[in-house]
């Protein structure tokens, strides 16, 4: 009974040990990033490129060894990495370096916890011994909880925790030795460390101990402190080897739901690995057969030491070897995942904004219009998934969203920033100065539409998180106004693209249109509420898409006023009402039959057959309450549209696409 009692204890403190250890790991860890701050992504994200290729590597590899080291994770250095290049901050080839990098950092901790076997050799008060963990840790962690118990501002706690979780650390490791000391002369525990130089066993449980506790310091440091068992090299090499290799499930688990190039990182850390245990199981077991007698340290003795260094060995020698082939362990990591799509080459589009070209206006100002062309396809594309999202969720389609909106977000700071040196040009002519303005006015409209399909992308995550949704008849009115913004926005980026003035009068009808559609489905759905088909959390939802959608015309009938603003003459403007016409156009026959061929269209579906949800899509020809599906538009009803509006004049103008030719034009977006 004693017996068991004892054994049940000595687990107690193990596991207590163990607990310790890997909580102190991670406040010290913690408290690190939190003293660095937000600059740690930043940092990550601009020092990785430079002009010369190799040079570029070497600093992305310095960079993931630095900070790797500060944060005391490589898990958590590759899963930012992950995040960054699943929100299209980082391209793969940026990342690749630097987790060539994280590795060799994460063997920081290892070097640290070798302080412990620091002897003085002149008695108790040398001070080496002082030095030691055992003896220093307790002083850690006195400093550190008094100033995180008496400071108040944020840094000096900070600190304190890194002091803190240091010492708790060094505490759990001392606490996880003592009870390994009294083991060292069990003959049981012994025999078990001898199946430990099978290489296959004793690989598989540094394998497995790694997955579980999923931090490779941690491991490596319980194995430090098994070194006073008297464990040796031929117990410890390939336990090393395992830990390497059970490391990568953290990383694994990190990049699930994440895109394809995201996926591709988490893959380059593992074959790192794989590549890495390969490279030294074959390589030491095979020298070591044909070596006579075998290595003559092989059952020597390791200490803390021993094991940092052949960690820091392992990384560093696979790093050394692995850098100069980046390119190709990113095409392999392409074939495994089937991603052979070419990323879009975001630096090279904004290189075309080359200052060299001011000397030539017109070239600078067509080659400022080409690069927002560029965020209109990514910025349509955003729109079609973002609503598609509301009805059907994708996280692969919600993480392609993120990388357009920061692709889109790139283009309005360089724009901005090379349309401005463009209209401060001495040489510009009156016209293109003009031109140049406005284009710069237009960008910002350009990035506002895209931050509201932003938006409503975070909106329908919400919903999916809260599992909300709208009723049947809140689905049919909200498609809609989709179908109407829809067009708007192609009207828009047709003006944009072919500086067709044409589009004003239309656009700036459809947002009147879209603004009465968000009212009228608001009142609706004030209705629904009375009755208790909508909820009043699925409102706050639906009100916040609207405003997206209204103000997404908004912005539109913007852009087709600078369009116009261009070319036109400025008494073709009513400035005062914002319109790119005059107020007494409104009272035309033609307005008039534009406004009624529009109301038809999108808003007598919805006040005639509210009651009615089938009845709302049998207004709009059958068609499905689903995003992307055709154009309540080109889908117009049989009703007779005055003969006057520009658009009865020219059926060829509103053309009836069949699913498929929609679905191309998606694409082309």
């Amino acid at each position: 009974m004693d017996v068991f009692v004892n054994n049940f204890i000595l687990v107690l403190q193990l596991l207590g040990g163990v607990g310790l250890f890997l909580y102190g790991m991670h406040l010290m860890g913690d408290s690190l990033k939190k003293l660095a701050g937000g600059q740690m992504e930043a940092i990550l994200a601009k020092f990785t490129t430079s002009k010369n290729e190799a040079v570029g590597r070497l600093k992305g590899f310095g960079l993931g060894t630095i900070v790797t080291a500060i944060i005391q994770s490589s898990a958590a250095t590759t899963i930012m990495l992950i995040g960054f290049v699943n929100a299209g901050i980082m391209t793969l080839g940026q990342t690749i370096a630097v987790v060539f990098g994280a590795n060799v950092g994460s063997t920081a901790t290892a070097q640290i916890i070798r302080l412990a076997d620091i002897s003085g050799g002149s008695g108790a008060l040398s001070l080496l011994n002082l030095l030691k963990p055992k003896v220093f840790a307790y002083a850690l962690l006195c400093i550190g909880a008094f100033i995180m118990l008496f400071a108040k501002k944020k840094r000096p706690k900070d600190i304190a925790g890194i002091m803190v979780g240091l010492g708790t650390l060094f505490v759990g490791m001392t606490t996880m030795e003592d009870v390994f000391e009294g083991l060292k002369d069990s003959d049981g525990f012994k025999q078990l460390f001898v199946s430990f130089s099978n290489p296959l066993i004793g690989f598989a449980i540094g394998l497995g101990l790694t997955a579980l506790i999923q931090s490779s310091s941690a491991s490596v440091g319980i194995l430090q402190s098994l070194t006073v068992t008297g464990i040796t090299y031929a117990t410890v090499v390939p336990v090393v080897i395992g830990i390497n290799v059970g490391k990568c499930m953290t990383i694994l688990l990190g990049a699930i739901g994440a895109n394809k190039k995201a996926k591709r990182v988490s893959l380059v850390y593992l074959l790192f690995n794989i590549i890495g245990a390969i490279v030294f199981m074959v390589g030491i077991y095979g020298i070591n057969a044909l070596v006579s007698g075998g290595f003559s340290f092989w059952d020597t003795v390791v200490n803390r030491g021993n094991i940092a260094d052949f960690h820091l060995i392992f990384n560093l020698v696979m790093a050394v070897i692995l850098l100069p082939f980046t390119k190709q362990i990113s095409n392999l990591t392409g074939k495994i995942i089937h991603d052979t799509d070419e990323e879009r080459n975001t630096d090279k589009i904004l290189e075309s904004l080359d200052e060299r070209l001011f000397d030539t206006p017109t070239t600078a100002i067509e080659q400022s219009r080409k690069v927002m062309c560029h965020m209109i396809d990514s910025i349509m594309e955003n729109y079609y998934i973002s609503t598609g999202l509301m009805y059907e969720f994708d996280a692969e389609k919600r993480g392609e969203v993120e990388i357009n909106e920061k692709f889109i977000d790139k283009c309005e700071t360089a724009l901005n920033e090379y349309l401005l040196k463009v209209t401060s040009n001495t040489v510009l002519t009156r016209d293109q100065r003009k031109i140049a303005s406005e284009l710069l006015n237009s960008v910002s409209d350009l990035e506002r539409i895209g931050d509201h399909c932003m938006n409503m992308a975070e909106i329908a995550d919400a919903m999916r998180e809260n599992k909300i949704s709208f009723s049947d008849k809140g689905n049919a009115e909200l498609q809609i106004i989709i179908t109407a913004v829809e067009k708007i926005l192609d009207l828009t980026f047709t003006a944009f693209k072919t500086d067709d003035q044409s589009m004003t009068l239309r656009v700036e009808i459809l947002d009147e249109m879209i603004n009465e559609l968000k009212e009228t489905i608001k009142e609706h759905h004030v209705n629904r509420l009375q009755t208790g088909e909508c909820s009043i959390e699925g409102g706050f939802y639906l009100v916040d898409t609207l405003t997206d959608l209204e103000r997404i015309g908004g912005h539109c009938a913007n852009i087709v006023h600078h369009v116009t603003k261009r070319f036109a003459a400025p008494s073709s403007f009513d400035e005062m009402h914002g319109h790119a016409y005059s107020v007494d156009i409104k009272n035309s026959d033609d307005y008039k039959a534009l406004y009624v061929y529009y109301e038809q269209v999108y808003l007598k579906p919805i006040r005639k057959y509210n009651a009615n949800v089938e009845a709302i899509a049998s207004a709009t020809q059958d068609v499905e309450v689903k995003p992307q599906t055709e154009s309540a538009v080109e889908a117009v009803s049989a009703e007779e549209v005055p003969a006057k509006t520009d658009e009865s004049a020219d059926s060829s103008k509103i053309p009836k696409k069949d699913k498929k030719k929609k679905e191309e034009k998606k694409k082309k977006h």
